[in-house]
């Protein structure tokens, strides 16, 4: 049987809204529309009407859709439906975005978080299939987390489990999280960024060219280019893949020792450059982490891959089926 469903995905830069419909154990991905994140008014009258669109297009009446998942960063209060001022959507101040949504098109809705919401999708669709204990990491913009805990999703007390971000790796370094030398600064986009101005900045007041990064370049650097450069075998590159490698080893080690999870699964950037940082990260995992913890502990790359925020928010939306 045929359970259709909406996910709405909620960015700092864009939305989407997407349909799709579950089958057994499988979730089909039908269509998509997506729209830039401007004002809060705007953006959520974009959600609504966007999403009417959606369901006139497929006709999709209130009996034949089942429910509707919303994937969006916190913090937020996934019980109460209410996005609680996320820092990358600003204005977005306690906004009760289940009642909105429930109230337009009277269909059960559910929120969760982002890193949640990518949790869920990999946990049933995707590298963490038929698990029991799953972590999943963002590793993108920033570091976030989440867990999949005796079968199923362990958000904590208030929302806030899984932030493994903050998680201070050493007493200085990149800063991720508002801390410096967090497991975010190391291991996300910015920090990847960050870790190469550093270095190349100490290369230029040497006096030493770096071909692929001119003096001018070093401010705007990203983790893009630097991937670019250590694809193309530049050893500095390299050494700065190498550095958020072993800050994702000893990162990973203190999950493992604390969670004992089967799998770990990480997406973006990682997904992206697993051969530039696969090796050095289970060499200190080896290392750091419990004999018996690390060998019942497999870390995968997403299986979702660039697919994962569609999937997202409609796995929030099937959970919200199954409760």
């Amino acid at each position: 049987m045929k359970e259709y469903i909406l996910g709405i995905d909620i960015g700092g830069t864009k939305c989407a809204i997407n349909y799709g419909y579950r089958e057994g154990e499988q979730l089909h991905i039908l269509d998509k529309e997506r729209f830039l994140t401007t004002t809060v008014d705007e953006t959520i009258s974009e959600i609504l009407s966007s999403t009417e669109q959606m369901i006139e297009k497929h006709s999709l009446t209130n009996d034949r859709l089942s429910a509707i998942g919303i994937s969006c960063g916190g913090p937020l209060d996934s019980h109460k439906g209410i996005i609680m001022s996320p820092p990358n959507l600003q204005g977005w101040d306690n906004i009760p975005i289940i009642d909105i949504i429930q109230e337009k098109f009277g269909v059960r809705t559910h929120l969760q978080n982002d890193a949640n919401a990518c949790a869920l999708a990999e946990w049933k669709y995707g590298a963490g299939r038929g698990s029991q204990n799953m972590v999943f990491m963002t590793f993108g913009t920033g570091l976030g987390a989440g867990l999949i805990l005796d079968g199923k999703l362990f958000t904590g007390t208030n929302d806030n489990a899984g932030e493994l971000g903050h998680i201070r790796l050493t007493e200085h370094g990149p800063v991720g999280y508002g801390k410096a030398g967090s497991f975010e600064g190391f291991c996300s986009g910015g920090g990847i960024s960050q870790i190469a101005k550093t270095v190349l900045l100490e290369k230029t007041q040497m006096g030493i060219n770096v071909d692929w990064c001119t003096p001018e370049e070093i401010d705007q650097i990203t983790a893009q280019k630097v991937a670019e450069a250590a694809y193309n075998g530049e050893e500095l590159a390299l050494d700065i893949f190498d550095t958020s490698a072993k800050a994702l080893g000893n990162g990973l080690s203190i999950v493992i020792d604390i969670l004992n999870p089967e799998i770990v699964v990480i997406g973006g950037i990682y997904t992206r450059c697993q051969s530039l940082m696969e090796t050095r990260m289970l060499e200190i995992i080896k290392k750091e982490a419990l004999p018996h913890s690390r060998a019942v502990c497999k870390v995968l790359p997403s299986k979702l891959g660039e697919q994962i925020g569609d999937y997202a928010a409609l796995s929030v939306a099937t959970g919200t089926m199954e409760e």
